[in-house]
């Protein structure tokens, strides 16, 4: 059904598993906006990223994602992928009244065995809820199943090819994409592209090197601006630890019965800020009023991170994101074995990564059906990559190994302080349209200021 100005929307069945599709479907939710008749293209598939964000809305919204050459010439589809918005089988763990019981209140510094233990339990508690929610689904929200998704789609439309702008993870997505489909691949660019290894650490290690730098970035720059309210004589970074280290022994007061501003909960704020310089004023400010006994900056940053509404809800997106990430792991660690692969990432980052953990969560899902493919893109065609120097979440190191590791990948640098690029200027948008629109393949190299 049609339901505003160019846009409608509907679902389309598709297997739980495309190696069995006796054992059942599930209904995603596609929305459509079309392009001008007079100057249509084909189809656009894109997605925002995540994994775990609702991206149905990407087409109901096309101009708050899209230049207009885009939006006059692609049939602009965006689905909410298999776990996520309103496709079924949503993956919903816990109530938005347990997020600061997960997110916020525990040690990620555990210094004994029983802090420790208390991570594995709650690990092991939010795993058996995802399960007890999502079932026999969750062996099946995997990248490789949202690759399938797309072209199911794109069969439902009559399209032979598609085109594709994925931002952050619809990069891997896309890169996916174009590694099973390659024949139907017409164009496609990856914004913010993530490292292109399906597993190990150094994925992790990257993205924790990004945000640590881009940090380390904000705190020189305070430090050298008189203005910057987190100044402090010119030595911003000594005061950020002091804070994290005062917040890890000491948290601050919350009102309304929230969870204490703890180390972790500042650590979060500072990563939902440095998506983008344009947050950096807040984040001065939100340090500064913690270092004086008021954390209520640090969580409201920290509540943008987890998507929580003034009401207190929550999106299901981090459930998402844990259910969707385990689902493209090929083992299930225990603790033991969580810790010892980790131990190289100790220390790389210990600003905001202080912690001295694995990460046990996936040890507790059940098996992955589909652990993620390894990505080539032979036979896809030239593929735009878009990487940030200031990017923090898919630092440039990411997606400088994501174009080489695709067969025609393509990398195009811009020069700014934020995640993902297009519709940041003039450059890099020219670079996106002459690509979709025209085929026209930007030099090697290229670089948008």
């Amino acid at each position: 059904p049609e339901f505003g100005d160019r846009v409608e929307g509907g679902w389309i069945p598709v297997p739980i598993d495309y190696s069995d599709p006796s054992a059942g479907t599930i209904r995603l939710r596609v929305i459509r906006h079309l392009a001008d008749p007079d100057d249509r293209i084909g189809v656009l598939f894109t997605n925002n990223g995540g994994p775990g964000v609702a991206a149905s809305s990407m087409a109901t919204r096309a101009e708050d994602w899209f230049e207009s050459p885009i939006v006059e010439r692609f049939d602009i589809v965006a689905w909410d992928p298999r776990g996520t918005g309103v496709s079924d089988g949503a993956v919903d763990c816990i109530d938005g009244d347990q997020y600061d019981r997960y997110f916020a209140s525990l040690d990620i510094t555990p210094e004994t065995t029983s802090e420790r233990q208390q991570l594995i339990g709650e690990a092991e508690t939010f795993a058996q809820a995802c399960i007890a929610n999502a079932g026999d689904l969750l062996p099946h929200l995997g990248t490789n199943n949202t690759a399938r998704d797309l072209d199911a789609i794109r069969q439902s439309l009559g399209e032979e090819q598609a085109s594709y702008l994925g931002y952050s993870y619809g990069s891997e997505l896309g890169a996916v994409w174009a590694t099973l489909f390659p024949d139907t691949v017409r164009a496609a660019v990856l914004d913010g592209a993530g490292h292109p290894d399906p597993e190990g650490t150094e994925p992790v290690r990257q993205q924790w090197l990004g945000f640590e730098g881009v940090f380390a970035t904000f705190l020189a720059e305070c430090s050298a601006d008189s203005d910057c309210v987190f100044h402090n004589d010119g030595d911003a970074e000594g005061a950020a630890d002091a804070l994290f280290t005062q917040l890890d022994e000491s948290p601050l007061p919350s009102d309304g019965g929230r969870a204490p501003v703890n180390q972790a909960v500042a650590i979060n704020g500072v990563i939902q800020a440095l998506y983008s310089d344009s947050r950096w004023p807040a984040l001065e400010r939100a340090l500064a009023d913690a270092a004086s006994g008021d954390g209520s900056g640090l969580l409201a940053l920290h509540d943008g991170y987890f998507r929580r509404r003034a009401d207190g809800s929550y999106s299901n997106l981090l459930e998402a994101f844990q259910a969707i990430n385990c689902a493209d792991e090929p083992e299930r660690l225990d603790p033991d074995a969580a810790d010892e692969r980790a131990a190289d990432l100790i220390g790389v980052a210990p600003r905001l990564f202080p912690q001295t953990t694995g990460s046990y969560t996936c040890g507790f899902f059940p098996p992955s059906a589909d652990p993620r493919i390894e990505i080539t893109g032979e036979r896809a065609g030239p593929i735009v990559v878009i990487g940030t120097t200031g990017d923090p979440s898919t630092p440039l190191t990411a997606s400088r190994a994501m174009a080489n590791r695709l067969d025609e990948g393509v990398l195009v640098t811009v020069e700014a302080n934020r995640h993902t690029a297009y519709r940041s200027g003039g450059c890099i948008n020219d670079v996106v349209h002459d690509y979709l629109i025209w085929l026209d393949v930007p030099p090697v190299d290229t670089v948008c200021s």
